[in-house]
């Protein structure tokens, strides 16, 4: 990994308001304005090359760098932001704020009330994720930016991004969204419901109103810190750090009802609290915590979240962590499905990762290339081809293919055969100009970037395999990281022209369900597959007894991805039982032999490949 952006400083800005002050949407008023921030990177001539970074709950703008060591100061995402990282700041300027209602130089509770010269404390006015958007727009008015490149957060940054989608949309290229929601669970609001009255229950919370009078709610704040960090981390993740470790320092001390717990997880969610008092403020925790319960897009629009998402112009990636049970990938799941049933460009994806929700910020190196393949190319001469090597390299130990991992089998991808060259031809043949295609099991789309360039198709991609999203993400085409053996449940009826099952037939566990699935989603489907009922493999097995190995079948029978070995004629036969119209079919051999039965009109038996043609009556 390369240095980093090296030392930083945050400054901040004294946003100019107009005479009545800044109206907040609950009905509040601020009469001054100060925003803390930090950038990285060069800003271009044009000021087009901007990313924003959107922070979480507790969160700050010092997101990489340091300002005095980097080993005491580091950016809560200096592992994400720097040259030929994610964000890669060689290309990109980064901007990052503290949130309004803050502690760390943003107005905040613990700012000065003009009106009365004192701390607002627990009378500063309430605020939304709408208000937070809206500051961070007049900061980057005031810094003379118009046009992001990207708005990029996690957690409740996400939540921050998904507003600026909708409230913004002209202002951004991209969006990307990292294990978020559209809105909290109950099982999170309950959390907070507790983390707050741990706060407004303790004897130095006054009310809020507890500056100058020493340390305020202390304990209270280190409660709910605790409490919250919990649900940032995992059940395993927890056990395989403490498990039921107990403390060193517990001795010869007699338990009681109020005693310590004597346990090593109870020593770290302290040492979590302690340090959390010490850096942030108990008033702007209920406030910004206030907001985050509050958000929730899909009340705001009659037509729920496809409504919401109307107004949005921006491409947009959607990250869930496996792990993550604050925001759990099905929350996830659900704003990418609805952006695309609102006919937006999205992309999901999901990273395996142990930690928990805090893996978006401590385990992220699938989510550096999967950052970095989906941001535009900014820049003069930055063509995409041109830097197509610069994607960082998913850790060793990845996912196999797709094609393996449907099978349940350990191929890595390269060892997999793919459509030819004269397949492809075929089915760019078979493509209308023009028309939204759906290629499941894309690979790394290939297929996707040569129907764009001969038939000026649109589309999307479906695959199993992270190491494929990262490449059809930086070849810039939408794709959803998919097990298609579960459906297509994400993508509405008659949403493309046509769908395509490439050399993937064989290898779904549910052959039928897809298919179906399918001509449920587009108008037209064609399907390419290895045709076992080629001679040559006839011949291998009355030969030698032995399953066949060659072009169609080229691997041994107990490490191979094919989990359905079928013919022409068996996928005709399934056609007529399930009503699938066959429209054309194709078949295709490299042998002499194999070229001379198709000519015949004997395709079964000459053919080693077929692509077929399909739609419903």
């Amino acid at each position: 990994m390369s240095d980093g952006v090296g030392k930083v400083e945050t400054r901040v800005a004294r946003i100019a308001l107009p005479p009545e002050g800044f109206a907040l949407e609950r009905g509040g008023v601020l009469r001054e304005l100060e925003i803390a921030y930090e950038t990285y990177g060069d800003l271009a001539e044009d000021r087009r090359n901007v990313i924003f970074i959107c922070t979480a709950l507790s969160g700050d703008a010092h997101a990489a760098g340091y300002h005095t060591d980097p080993e005491k100061d580091p950016g809560w995402w200096e592992a994400m932001i720097g040259p030929g990282r994610g964000i890669d700041t060689r290309y990109y300027h980064v901007v990052c704020a503290n949130i309004l209602g803050g502690c760390k130089g943003t107005t905040g509770p613990r700012s000065i009330d003009p009106a009365t010269g004192r701390p607002y404390g627990a009378r500063f006015p309430e605020m939304t994720v709408a208000d937070i958007v809206e500051t961070h727009c007049l900061l980057l008015g005031h810094l003379g930016i118009t046009h992001l490149a990207a708005v990029v957060g996690g957690s409740f940054g996400g939540m921050q991004v998904l507003e600026w989608a909708v409230r913004r949309p002209a202002m951004m290229d991209r969006c990307v969204c990292i294990a978020t929601a559209a809105s909290l669970s109950a099982q999170a609001l309950a959390f907070d419901s507790v983390a707050r009255n741990m706060i407004t229950s303790d004897p130095d919370w006054c009310d809020g109103d507890y500056y100058g009078r020493g340390a305020g709610p202390a304990k209270g704040l280190a409660q709910a810190r605790q409490l919250g960090h919990i649900t940032y981390l995992s059940q395993d993740i927890m056990k395989s750090r403490f498990g039921r470790e107990r403390r060193a320092d517990t001795g010869d001390e007699e338990g009681g009802v109020g005693a310590p717990s004597e346990f090593q997880v109870s020593s770290y969610l302290e040492y979590q609290g302690m340090k959390f008092v010490n850096r942030f403020d108990a008033n702007s925790y209920l406030r910004i915590m206030r907001a985050m319960d509050d958000f929730d897009l899909a009340t705001r629009y009659p037509g729920g979240l496809e409504e919401a998402f109307a107004p949005v112009a921006a491409k947009l990636l959607v990250v869930a962590v496996s792990s993550d049970w604050l925001f759990p990938p099905e929350q996830s799941k659900e704003i990418a499905n609805a952006l695309l049933r609102a006919g937006k460009a999205v992309s999901y994806c999901l990273i395996k990762a142990p930690y928990g929700h805090d893996a978006f910020l401590v385990d992220i190196d699938n989510l550096v290339s999967v950052v970095h393949a989906f941001l535009p190319w900014v820049g003069e001469g930055r063509a995409a081809a041109d830097l197509a090597n610069e994607v960082p390299e998913l850790p060793t130990g990845g996912r196999a293919s797709s094609r393996a991992d449907a099978a349940k089998g350990s191929l890595r991808h390269a060892d997999v055969k793919f459509a030819t060259g004269a397949e492809r031809e075929v089915i760019a043949r078979m493509i209308a100009p023009g028309a939204r295609v759906l290629d499941i099991g894309c690979g790394h789309g290939e297929l996707l970037a040569l129907l764009d360039a001969r038939r000026g198709a649109s589309g999307i991609g479906v695959d199993i395999d992270l190491r494929q999203v990262v490449q059809v993400l930086n070849r810039g085409y939408d794709i959803f990281q998919e097990d298609i053996d579960g459906g297509l449940a994400m993508i509405p009826d008659g949403a493309y022209d046509c769908a395509i099952l490439s050399e993937t037939l064989q290898v779904v566990q549910r052959p039928r369900l897809v298919l179906n699935e399918m001509l449920r989603v587009a108008r037209e489907g064609i399907v390419s597959f290895p045709n076992f009922g080629n001679y040559g493999l006839i011949w291998q097995l009355l030969r030698s007894g032995r399953m066949p190995v060659g072009k169609a079948l080229p691997f041994q029978w107990y490490n191979t991805p094919n989990i359905h070995l079928f013919t022409l004629r068996d996928f005709e036969l399934l056609c007529r039982e399930d009503s699938i119209r066959i429209l054309e079919t194709v078949a295709l051999s490299d042998a002499r032999l194999g070229k001379s039965l198709l000519s015949l009109g004997l395709r079964n038996l000459g053919a080693d490949r077929v692509l077929v043609r399909v739609t419903r009556p």
